[in-house]
């Protein structure tokens, strides 16, 4: 079989050890005779496996035990509601930024539990860049917001200085770079992107930030981050095969290093992003400051040509470059896993494109 280039924005692609490793897994894992996903998530094998990918988080991000690190269930929109659920009473009021779908959702979710200060926004113009110089009020109950928009491609390169609990959502661009994670009180990720495939959530929490800002309220047991924390992760049934390769996968970050998978992403990047420039047929639709290293987010100057460049892709066997449903045009994802050799075959298609219609 010819190789798929996948630029899909999730479930993303992953690093051929991991799925390798999980292949091995369903069939025997660690020597047991039986798959892992017909064995106890109490085992000691499998507890061995929660152990290391929670020790992994820390070391790449370079955490001590002041954190605590968890593999939750639901997905990134399950801690649009946990997180005002832990942290925000009514009365209060928590930090917004709303740079997308996803912090939108966010928003409008947190305003269930308390009240909602939106301290910046990028919706009048599409979501297309990153509010700057907004400032955050100290009696914030907390500061919320989203590092990497996976549907309008746009990125948070740096993050504002606060005396405010900060707390952000890195679902598409955690261990995608190098970044002071010691400066969030909370950090969550949907695992389908860069971690792993879906079905897991990554939260780390500051502890002293669950000890002293929790709500008071009182909080169901599954919606309580302390249970969660105090039990490494087995409260109730994890996503035993979706942590496995989890930690496959963090292996693999680790052995590369932040820095270095910091300079691959950059280069990739920077490679798509100079071909939108230069090619005539099409153009992106960011802000050049705040592009995406992640999500590329591009259109066809004559959106005609669209279905046809699309089929030129599929040909090539180019995968996952449709847009999201809401905002259409063309996407490519650059997630760690992705090797520069797809984004060289996709500027090549960029190119014969121009080429053809030019000569058309």
């Amino acid at each position: 079989m010819n190789k798929i280039h996948n630029f899909s924005a999730g479930p993303a692609i992953l690093p051929q050890s991991a799925i390798d490793a999980g292949i091995e897994a369903l069939k025997n894992f660690s020597g047991m005779g039986l798959s892992l996903i017909e064995v106890s998530h109490r085992s000691k094998e499998f507890e061995a496996v929660v152990d290391e990918a929670t020790k992994l988080v820390k070391e790449i991000l370079k955490l001590n035990d002041d954190y605590a690190v968890i593999f939750l269930q639901g997905g990134a929109s399950m801690q649009f509601d946990m997180i005002p659920f832990n942290f925000l009473d009514e009365g209060e009021t928590a930090a917004y930024t709303n740079t997308g779908v996803w912090a939108s959702r966010a928003v409008k979710e947190a305003k269930f539990f308390g009240n909602v200060n939106v301290v910046a926004t990028s919706e009048d113009k599409n979501f297309s860049y990153i509010p700057k110089g907004f400032s955050i009020p100290s009696d914030s109950k907390y500061f919320h917001c989203t590092s990497n928009n996976t549907i309008y491609g746009t990125e948070m390169f740096s993050f504002p200085e606060t005396s405010v609990p900060k707390i952000c959502d890195m679902s598409s661009d955690i261990f995608s770079r190098n970044i002071d994670a010691t400066q969030f009180d909370l950090i969550y990720a949907g695992a389908q992107k860069n971690m792993g495939p879906a079905g897991t959530t990554l939260v780390i929490i500051k502890k002293s930030f669950l000890e002293t800002k929790r709500a008071k309220r009182k909080i169901p047991t599954m919606l309580d981050y302390k249970p969660h924390i105090d039990n490494g992760s087995m409260y109730n049934t994890p996503s035993v095969f979706a942590i496995f390769i989890c930690m496959h996968t963090l292996r693999w970050i680790k052995e590369i290093g932040l820095d270095e998978m910091e300079n691959r992403n950059k280069a990739k990047a920077e490679l798509l992003y100079n071909e939108i420039d230069r090619n005539t047929m099409f153009t992106g639709t960011v802000a050049k400051e705040d592009r995406s290293r992640m999500n590329v987010n591009f259109v066809l100057n004559n959106k005609e040509f669209e279905d046809e460049f699309l089929k030129l892709c599929k040909q090539k066997n180019l995968s996952g470059l449709k847009g999201h449903r809401s905002v259409g045009g063309l996407r490519a994802s650059l997630y760690n896993a992705l090797p520069i050799e797809s984004v060289q075959v996709l500027v090549d298609v960029m190119k014969e494109f121009e080429i053809n219609k030019l000569n058309g």
